[in-house]
């Protein structure tokens, strides 16, 4: 229903018609169930509306990973679709970042996995020793949440390599933003079964 509603607000034509015809019937028939529906509808069509208001440019914000405190500021991005050695269609997501002052690039290769299809994300902590993988971890996880309000998973490996894995609730933050919410999109619909 969120994407329906940001397809109300951004889509175009006939598309961006039948979608604020069809948010209004789901408005109108959760009134009808009360008080409590409606507001929650609501709340979905507000988020999906509000989904490409945001933009990577500019963007700087403080936030809390690891009981430390980090600051994010976005300096650079990039996404595009591109296929894998083995054939499989990727979405590869680029983050130039200053983290606490130092600046980095982050990328993050989403495929489809398993038989849900479902969409994951994995980036590899970078550093010649555990410590500087580590950090490299903090400063990516501190930039996926400030990102997308969500942390991603810490996977470390028994060689010392650290991963970092994103799902799909970490992909719907990205497309929040307006620099990335094309290619997102191109590569959901020309990945799904």
């Amino acid at each position: 229903m969120e994407h329906v509603a940001w397809l109300s607000e951004h889509g175009s034509g006939e598309q961006q018609r039948l979608a604020a015809e069809f948010i209004e019937y789901i408005l109108q028939r959760a009134k009808e169930e009360g008080d409590a529906a409606y507001e929650k509808a609501r709340e979905i069509v507000e988020e999906g509306r509000s989904r490409i208001s945001l933009t990577l440019k500019g963007f700087a914000k403080r936030v809390e990973v690891g009981s430390r405190e980090h600051v994010v500021k976005v300096v650079g991005w990039n996404a595009e679709l591109e296929m894998s050695k083995s054939g499989k269609k990727l979405l590869r997501i680029r983050i130039t970042a200053e983290v606490d002052g130092i600046k980095g690039d982050y990328t993050i290769a989403y495929g489809r996995y398993g038989k849900l299809n479902a969409a994951r994300g994995y980036a590899a902590a970078r550093g010649d020793t555990p410590e500087v993988r580590r950090a490299d971890a903090e400063r990516f996880s501190a930039l996926v949440k400030a990102l997308t309000g969500r942390e991603p998973r810490i996977i470390e490996r028994s060689n010392g390599e650290i991963m970092m894995e994103c799902g799909r609730g970490h992909l719907d933050g990205f497309r929040r933003y307006a620099e990335l919410v094309d290619a997102i999109e191109r590569w959901l619909e020309e990945t799904d079964r």
